[in-house]
């Protein structure tokens, strides 16, 4: 498994100067990891995922308050084939404020502040968000060329709830490639660092974008080494 992954980021970055050649309009790439939304615009991202034998349905509604705050509300609902774990894993409320714009600067850098609150769920999905309540605020920096998005986001979480509570840290390195006018291709590692050291984890992530003029249609495979577990799904995004 980790022999494909590495042949599948080596050919991604054989493919960089191809794409960077390429003009495209980052207003509507919202698959990519430095997307934010722009005055009065609307996101939709709807997302069907299955893994350790869970099924996950997720909706996200996005509002651009400006073109630098935006706002957001998601749900997830999953159904645990061999488990009581049915219902809502999580609900929760996120803002990214976009502290630097690459017209900011003369490096072109973006940063964005990353706020948020969930409550409610299921142990059975990716992070515990199964808690009374957990809250997260991270960091999130890149840059953007015509053809390419390389990010990074150190993000650190809050788990309350009596049984369960916990705090961890999130290392996200991604990249994100535009290969030609519709195809996307993006690639990720998640490291985790726990105060329980049972929910460790290193993900990657890796995933396939097609996009039809505001609407994109993603497929991801997710693979987690700790616990050698395989996440599919898709994902529809579109922009109003």
């Amino acid at each position: 498994m980790p022999k494909f992954f590495c042949a599948f980021l080596i050919s991604l970055l054989m493919l960089v100067p191809t794409a960077s050649r390429a003009e495209y309009d980052l207003s509507t790439d919202t698959s990519d990891p430095l997307f934010i939304l722009h005055d009065d615009a609307i996101l939709s991202e709807s997302g069907l995922s299955y893994g350790h034998d869970v099924l996950r349905i997720g909706q996200a509604l996005s509002y651009g308050l400006n073109d630098r705050l935006s706002i957001t509300g998601r749900v997830h609902y999953q159904i645990d084939f061999v488990g009581r774990e049915d219902g809502f894993s999580s609900i929760d409320i996120g803002a990214i404020y976009r502290m630097e714009r690459p017209e900011d600067n003369d490096s072109r850098l973006i940063s964005d502040l990353l706020l948020g609150f969930k409550f409610g769920g299921s142990s059975h999905v990716r992070t515990p968000w199964f808690a009374d309540s957990t809250y997260y605020a991270g960091l999130r920096f890149g840059r953007q060329w015509a053809g390419v998005s390389l990010a990074a986001t150190i993000k650190s979480t809050w788990v309350f709830d009596k049984t369960r509570g916990m705090s961890y840290i999130d290392f996200i390195p991604e990249s994100y490639f535009r290969l030609d006018e519709n195809w996307r291709a993006g690639a990720g590692f998640t490291f985790r660092k726990s105060t329980n050291p049972d929910y460790n984890q290193e993900w990657i992530d890796l995933k396939m974008t097609c996009q039809f003029g505001r609407t994109q249609y993603t497929g991801h495979l997710d693979y987690e080494f700790e616990d050698n577990e395989v996440q599919v799904g898709i994902k529809v995004n579109i922009l109003f």
